[in-house]
């Protein structure tokens, strides 16, 4: 998993609340099991003006010009900004691997669903928890400033604008040591590899009879 420290970007804003995960990644689309190749189906029908089936040519496909993300200013997105109960819905792991494919490593909204949250945080994306008003006043500041950046510093858990306000974020120390190492499950476990050889060469000279194949 690609390491995620320090995100200085252009902020686009979805200024509704319970934004679900078949908005963020249709049913038709999950499909495939790898973590690759969904992000030209991210927010697939708010973002197209026809229905898209998995292996079209998404390129061919007439845009909705009115969606935000087919702005030309907010082309090159990093950072979304978004209303309450973000993700919620059913758990599907490809709305955090379509956000990662698109380029998208920063959601900034005053709640996330539980299951999103955690399949975000395993897929190196960042939920950022801040409240209602300051979210708010975010969405105002990029609606009204064509090219709008924010920085996340997640070691130090601070959002920061281009005028130099702060807002803190908590965040798990866990996940926060996974993103920052560029960690997955399957790579914390990989940490740990001696020992889990360790185990199986003695369990082997413990119990000989469980390793015989039949």
């Amino acid at each position: 998993m690609e390491h995620l420290e320090n995100v200085t970007g252009i902020v686009a804003a979805l200024d509704r609340s319970n934004i679900d995960t078949d908005a963020i990644i249709p049913k038709q689309y999950l499909k495939s099991i790898r973590k690759f190749g969904f992000g030209e189906n991210l927010f697939d029908a708010w973002r197209y003006l026809d229905h898209g089936e998995p292996g079209q040519d998404h390129s061919k496909r007439p845009l909705n010009p009115d969606f935000v993300l087919n702005q030309a200013r907010y082309r090159d997105t990093r950072i979304l900004l978004a209303g309450d109960n973000f993700g919620c819905g059913s758990s599907r792991e490809h709305a955090a691997w379509a956000f990662r494919d698109y380029g998208i490593r920063v959601i900034i909204a005053p709640s996330f669903a539980d299951i999103f949250n955690g399949n975000a945080l395993k897929n190196g994306l960042l939920p950022v928890v801040l409240d209602e008003t300051t979210v708010a006043r975010l969405i105002k500041s990029v609606e009204e400033n064509e090219g709008y950046i924010l920085t996340i510093d997640l070691p130090s858990q601070r959002v920061i604008t281009p005028d130099g306000e702060v807002f803190n974020f908590e965040i798990d120390a866990f996940r926060k040591h996974c993103l920052i190492n560029g960690l997955d499950d399957i790579d914390m476990t990989l940490t740990h590899a001696d020992e889990i050889h360790a185990y199986e060469t003695r369990r082997r000279e413990e119990a000989p009879w469980l390793f015989t194949d039949l």
